[in-house]
């Protein structure tokens, strides 16, 4: 039987799991054990990282593995999410003991992590869902984390997790979030803002290279420049960086041959469905994930394009400088800000559901350093929260009233002009609409009630009293 050497195991050593072994390593100091299926995975990472090798115990077996383990044990599971956590949990539950601690430190849906931890409850296992953000930079060098499960156990977890999480102003972005699914929940939705954030980015570029006919090299250092103001984020830093690359076959811009079809694996689509189930307007979201969609059907596109024409080469609206980069720059700090109020107010609505009482400005705090939504726009979501008012909506915060108020025109702007021009901005498009239908004090679904009263006796509420009502609409 294998010494129980280890301070804990990471089980997975896809590129996720390979590098935050080697954080847990690095960073904390920890001795870690290794276990993949594929035996020769293991082996490698410390082959690969020689100065960390002390530190790296890979195991032949899933026996070997869990035994190397000190008690109480710890397992981070890093693998696809679905079946193989499922299938790996059944492995493992048998040569674990009450006390011990499993991690699905994976993007898992969070429905599936509260399913988990309620069978694990009479095994005494004790059942961690942990939200990972920052993709391989970040889990070798400092992820944002997001934990959900009992709070006793996030205070055995604090000195494993806190050494390797990233840091902002020296302070760890990792924190508890609530029980079962919180934390995976909350990481849902963070995809869900990050799929909307770099769809809303590339509608910008879209109408830079299609409207103003920039070229990857003139649009670089315009992102360098915005990533300098209330732009500043991760995502902008690295549009720069990629529109500034060149293919070093071609020598064109790297990002003109590259195939416009977007790859996702399923959280942006799990944040828009939580969304609609909780009765929440994502819709900006719901855009972004929609967009991905419709990049994957390209041979569907090219033969739109025969049918209807393509973007025009001088598209009206654009011309003589309608649109100036600073409006289209201010246009997107304006849908940022709607976006990320659309995510919020589903967390907010999940924490109630759920009965999570999710720590909204403690989110924003960690998801300051280390996650992809990483940007400076997120210190002033930490301090709405920090006021001690109710933050109903992002939108009525006193801190982003005033600059949704002031961007609303050039967003408004940059919508209407690419509309006209045939440039697709769905993300944009979806954020000014939710903006204007969310300000409107008297919307148009009383006559939606009315059509429902009238088909299906739904009943409806009205203006001047109180209850519930149905109207002997006339037969039709």
């Amino acid at each position: 039987m294998s010494e129980a050497v280890a301070d804990l195991g990471v089980l997975g050593m896809g590129t996720m799991g390979a590098n935050l072994a080697l954080n847990f390593a690095d960073q904390g100091g920890f001795t870690v054990a290794l276990f993949n299926r594929t035996v020769e995975k293991a082996r490698r990472v410390p082959a690969d990282n020689p100065e960390l090798a002390s530190r790296l115990a890979p195991a032949d077996t899933l026996q070997a593995f869990v035994a190397s383990l000190k008690a109480p044990r710890v397992v981070v599971v890093m693998v696809n999410a679905g079946a193989p956590v499922d299938e790996q949990i059944e492995h493992l539950v048998p040569l674990l003991s009450p006390g011990d601690i499993l991690i699905d430190a994976g993007n898992a849906d969070f429905n599936d992590t509260v399913r988990r931890d309620a069978a694990l409850k009479d095994s005494g296992i004790l059942f961690v869902g942990m939200g990972v953000s920052g993709g391989e930079l970040g889990a070798r060098h400092g992820p944002s984390i997001m934990v959900g499960g009992d709070e006793a156990v996030w205070q055995r977890l604090k000195p494993l997790l806190e050494p390797i999480a990233a840091k902002y102003e020296g302070s760890p972005c990792v924190a508890w979030l609530g029980p079962d699914g919180a934390g995976h929940f909350v990481k849902t939705i963070h995809n869900g803002i990050e799929y909307a954030d770099m769809q809303m980015i590339a509608e910008i570029y879209g109408i830079m290279r299609d409207a103003l006919t920039m070229t990857a090299a003139e649009m670089a250092p315009v992102f360098s420049r915005w990533n300098e103001g209330g732009l500043s984020s991760y995502l902008i830093e690295i549009a720069a960086v990629t529109l500034k690359e060149v293919d070093p076959e071609t020598n064109q811009a790297m990002v003109d041959v590259i195939l416009d079809e977007a790859g996702q694996k399923g959280t942006g689509r799990w944040a828009v469905i939580e969304a609609q189930k909780l009765g929440i307007g994502a819709t900006t979201l719901e855009a972004a994930v929609s967009a991905r969609g419709v990049s994957s059907r390209r041979n569907e596109r090219l033969a739109a394009a025969r049918i209807y024409g393509g973007v025009s080469t001088e598209p009206s609206g654009f011309a003589a400088g309608e649109v100036g980069l600073s409006e289209l720059e201010a246009a997107l700090e304006t849908a940022k800000i709607i976006a990320y109020a659309q995510g919020y107010a589903t967390m907010a609505e999940a924490s109630r559901a759920f009965s999570w009482n999710l720590p909204l400005g403690e989110i924003a705090r960690i998801w300051r350093a280390g996650c992809i939504i990483r940007s400076v726009f997120l210190d002033d979501i930490t301090k709405a929260y920090e006021t001690g008012e109710t933050v109903v909506n992002l939108l009525q915060a006193p801190s982003f009233t005033s600059r949704v108020a002031a961007g609303e025109g050039a967003l408004r702007g940059v919508v209407a002009k690419a509309a006209l021009a045939g440039v697709p901005v769905p993300a944009l498009s979806a954020a000014l609409a939710y903006f204007d239908d969310y300000r409107r004090a008297r919307g148009t679904a009383n006559l939606i009630q009315a059509q429902r009263d009238l088909f299906g006796a739904h009943t409806f509420r009205r203006l001047d009293k109180e209850g519930t009502f149905h109207h002997h609409w006339p037969a039709v």
